[in-house]
């Protein structure tokens, strides 16, 4: 497997885990800050690679009434704001072509699930030379991601990374498929899988419901089956989240989770998995 670099981060076999966390959207920049630097504390105490994550658009959001975020300009400039505060590397996701210029301050390029066969935005993600991130559609297989790879391997990128989110066939939710997560890590660039949209329930009215109580769980089992990267979506009071209310981690509960991850991911160095 490949490895990608993420500013000064290595991501991919013998590396540290790599925890890709924050709240959905960027409400606010002190919110931010707070998540961010909690999170950045408890990963260094454990020797976890982080990436702070967050929204400035959510432009897939269910309903016309949902709140999609501090928009691109006010949005960018807070996540360069923690990037600059926090000495942390950042990610974000990008709707429309246009937008991969205009984010090079941000260290990954993230691409929606439901945009990941989108050519153009994949080629303009790939032509910043930015390492990019692909969430996997939950309509798409784990073979069909090869052309994903492809396109971006065609257009230049600085590195591939997959990320898993379950697909939508199912108990009406989403379901994670452990044997295709293999087939993923297959493709030959670090996997990531995320362990909170992993249980969103679609469909549930105006917006997703979820179950983020099985998050913790679904976490463990990936990094037991030995992927590099975790992504996480959390908050101080979920309840109050303003975008994925529904399936984001209390902030309470993400950090010891962290120290599970360590653990496990350490003990999978020591003794690694069977090909």
């Amino acid at each position: 497997m490949n490895t990608i670099k993420v500013a000064d981060l290595t991501i991919g076999p013998r590396q540290p885990l790599c925890v890709i966390a924050g709240p959905c959207v960027a409400e606010s920049l002190e919110l931010c800050l707070r998540v961010g630097e909690t999170l950045r504390d408890r990963c260094a105490k454990l020797k976890l690679q982080f990436i702070f994550k967050a929204s400035f658009d959510k432009a897939n959001r269910s309903s016309i009434k949902s709140y999609r975020g501090p928009g691109l300009e006010e949005g960018l400039a807070l996540l360069e704001h923690v990037k600059s505060e926090l000495g942390v590397p950042i990610t974000t996701d990008i709707h429309l072509p246009e937008q991969a210029q205009a984010v090079l301050p941000v260290d990954l390029l993230q691409i929606p699930a439901f945009l990941c066969r989108q050519t153009d935005l994949l080629l303009a993600a790939a032509a910043t030379g930015k390492p990019v991130n692909v969430k996997k559609g939950q309509f798409v297989s784990p073979q069909e991601m090869k052309n994903v790879v492809d396109k971006l391997q065609a257009g230049g990128a600085g590195g591939i990374m997959l990320t898993e989110r379950g697909t939508f066939f199912g108990y009406h939710r989403l379901v994670n498929d452990f044997v295709g997560l293999g087939d993923l890590m297959d493709l030959g660039w670090p996997v990531c899988f995320d362990a909170t949209h992993s249980t969103q329930r679609p469909g549930e009215g105006e917006s997703s419901g979820g179950r983020p109580e099985r998050a913790p769980l679904l976490a463990r089992a990936a990094v037991a089956a030995g992927v590099p990267a975790v992504f996480i979506e959390t908050h101080p009071e979920p309840r109050l989240a303003r975008s994925d209310a529904s399936s984001m981690l209390p902030l309470e509960i993400t950090l010891p989770l962290l120290d599970e991850l360590a653990r496990l991911h350490q003990a999978l160095a020591a003794a690694p998995l069977c090909p």
